[in-house]
């Protein structure tokens, strides 16, 4: 006997990435060789001691398990259920986590299937083999200037621009499409990869490292470890990154708010998104250089670590909070741009969200760089031309076709 098991829809190994926000799955009897009626399987992790873990679920509403039975048909006919990544147990290589299928009967293994628990981490805490497949993939996304990376410096070069990502309620929505659609890029590359943050009210000192995002010396240019990709990132025809620390000088006074002082700015989303100012503005001129300025920021790579641990202090918000639902306190603007109530167009729970829409012309910039929304293998969300309501149920907690497909390492997935 054997069995295929799917997962996020598909049984290629394109699909076989999960985060701890249950993935759907189906398993079937592809080979019924030997049975007489209906067989009884279980579903566990081949290994428990390394890897990735994943945990089972009959229904998404329910608790997730270390193992499932379930029954099979002889017909062929598959069998659905839910998995997703043991919370603090994310993989640490592509394809460290496996799925064994066991006859219940005898113990027989029916079938064996490589996953892998793709998770947003602490960029301090990264593996070296993590670090360096995650620079890699970065630097071939620039590709020394030439690459499509400059489609993501042109989205948040200032301006025009300013106002679609800035200053409104769709800050905290914009980036994060922003920095999914950056993400999902660096997967085309290599699957293995998630963007890491980098958790601003702490040391980092892996990070600042000449083997990862560099080391500045005297003159605020960036040094790497002489074999390293970043050697040669070029934006705006510019060769290198232009980075020093402002830490313990005036310029970072008031200090960045620690990631206890931003989780109780306030339970309202219109309370928590004045972080935009402090934590978030504060982080940025902790440094003078390309990130200190909208304008530039995208220059350094050390921007989309930024951001990403502005969108997980918003993600552990929500989670704290129960906020993943369309009322006022999760998003203060409910309907579109122009009805009673609204604000800037794009920064409505209805809004289509420029550059991924397309339109261009007052009041949106003259232009759109970058195209639609990145696709992904393993979730059908957000659309091409993500809408604002898309970014706030990430975790497919209201509507399990929500999910848009990563999970931070210390924000799980849990019902309020």
């Amino acid at each position: 006997m054997r069995t295929d098991v799917s997962i996020n829809g598909s049984t290629s190994p394109a699909g076989r990435y999960v985060s701890w926000a249950p993935s759907p799955c189906q398993i079937r009897l592809s080979d019924p060789t030997g049975a007489t009626g209906p067989v009884n399987v279980r579903l566990r992790n081949q290994r428990t001691d390394v890897g990735g873990q994943v945990v089972f679920y009959t229904i998404r509403s329910g608790s997730g398990t270390a193992e499932l039975d379930l029954i099979l048909p002889t017909d062929g006919a598959s069998v659905s259920f839910w998995a997703g990544g043991e919370f603090g147990s994310a993989s640490i290589e592509d394809r460290d986590a496996a799925i064994e299928v066991i006859d219940a009967g005898t113990g027989t293994v029916l079938s064996l299937t490589q996953l892998m628990v793709r998770i947003r981490k602490d960029a301090n805490t990264l593996t070296a083999t993590e670090r360096d497949r995650f620079v890699s993939a970065l630097a071939t996304l620039n590709d020394q200037g030439l690459g499509r990376f400059s489609e993501f410096r042109d989205m948040h070069t200032g301006g025009a621009a300013d106002d679609e990502a800035h200053g409104f309620a769709g800050f905290l929505p914009w980036h994060r499409a922003y920095i999914l659609d950056l993400e999902r890029e660096l997967q085309s590359i290599d699957p293995g990869v998630s963007l890491p943050y980098w958790r601003f009210d702490r040391p980092a000192p892996a990070l600042f490292s000449r083997e990862f995002l560099g080391e500045a010396d005297v003159t605020g240019n960036v040094r790497f470890s002489p074999d390293h990709p970043l050697r040669f990132w070029r934006t705006d025809g510019a060769l290198g990154i232009i980075r020093s620390p402002f830490f313990d000088s005036l310029n970072s006074n008031p200090p960045v708010r620690t990631e206890f002082q931003t989780l109780n700015i306030g339970v309202g989303f219109g309370a928590f998104t004045t972080m935009e100012g402090n934590p978030h503005g504060r982080a940025h001129v902790s440094f003078d250089g390309y990130i200190n300025s909208t304008g530039t920021a995208p220059r350094d790579p050390l921007f989309f670590l930024l951001h990403a641990n502005v969108d997980r202090l918003w993600a552990k918000w929500q989670w704290l909070n129960g906020r993943f639902d369309f009322t006022a306190a999760s998003f203060p603007f409910l309907g579109s741009a122009g009805m009673p109530g609204g604000t800037r167009i794009g920064h409505n729970l209805n809004d289509t969200m420029w550059p991924w829409n397309g339109v261009t012309g007052p009041p949106r910039p003259p232009t759109a760089p970058g195209g639609t929304f990145a696709v992904s293998q393993n979730t059908n969300f957000p659309g091409l031309r993500p809408i604002v309501r898309e970014m706030i149920d990430y975790q497919g907690i209201v509507d399990a076709a929500s999910r848009l497909g990563f999970d931070y390492d210390d924000v799980p997935f849990e019902f309020n």
